[in-house]
Formats: C-alpha cells, sequence, structure tokens
C-alpha cells in the first residue's frame, strides 16, 4: 500500500497516511485565506488508519454549515499540516503543500468560488462550487 508522509516546515510535526487520496480540492473561503496566508487552501483526504508523529497545537472552527473542524499545527514553526472534522474519525485532510512533492495531483474540485481571487487560473475541468456543496 502507497504510504505520504507530508510534514511542517520544521519537521517536528508530521503525519503519515496510506493508500490513494480521496480526493483533492482547493478551497477559497476567507477562513481558509487567513489560516494559510495565502488565497486558497489545497487539500487531500484520506482515509483511516494515519499516525501522527511529534506535537501539535489545535485551533477548532466552527463551518458556515454548523460542522467543527480541528485544525492541527506546528506549535515551533507555525505550518498548518492537517485536520479533522469533528464526528467523521474515518477521515483527514492534509495541506498538499505539507507533501512538499511537485507532482502531486491536481485538485478535482474548488468550492467557495465566490471568494476566489480573479486572477486565480485553476485546471481545465474542475467542478466548480460557489459555496460549499455539503
Amino acid at each position: 500500500m502507497t504510504s505520504r508522509i507530508a510534514a511542517c516546515c520544521c519537521g517536528q510535526l508530521s503525519i503519515e497516511v496510506q493508500g490513494e487520496t480521496l480526493g483533492a480540492g482547493v478551497c477559497h473561503c476567507l477562513a481558509c485565506q487567513r489560516r494559510t496566508g495565502s488565497v486558497f487552501a489545497a487539500l487531500a483526504g484520506y482515509a483511516a488508519p494515519w499516525k501522527v508523529n511529534g506535537t501539535a497545537t489545535e485551533y477548532v472552527r466552527t463551518g458556515d454549515a454548523g460542522a467543527s473542524f480541528r485544525f492541527c499545527f506546528c506549535p515551533v514553526c507555525g505550518s498548518t499540516v492537517f485536520h479533522t472534522e469533528e464526528g467523521n474519525d474515518g477521515c483527514v485532510m492534509v495541506a498538499v503543500g505539507a507533501f512538499a512533492d511537485p507532482a502531486f495531483p491536481p485538485p478535482q474540485d474548488s468550492v467557495y468560488e465566490c471568494r476566489r481571487h480573479a486572477w486565480v487560473q485553476l485546471p481545465e475541468g474542475i467542478a466548480r462550487y460557489e459555496r460549499d456543496p455539503d
């Protein structure tokens, strides 16, 4: 089975995931823009099991639809590495950049297009949603 390791900038916090991604996407919501310091977040979902190494600081945020998301980041360098949705223990969302793999597959969907910066260009054929398609 294929495994991938995503890590923070200093290497103190990492997560190892197994198997193929459940899907990858980008989110343009204002919370993700603020959280990443970029104009969108790039995320890839993986099914359990996964293994976390190191210590994470957590920040819980409630999304527009009422779900709570637990963001895990390194207390040393501040890099966000992954997050989970409370009540959904079978899936983890990993920050694509934390894999440090320029060959990582492109996203399949884009959410919160209503907040996308006009100059951001995405791959052809990507599914686009004005808000979260929950």
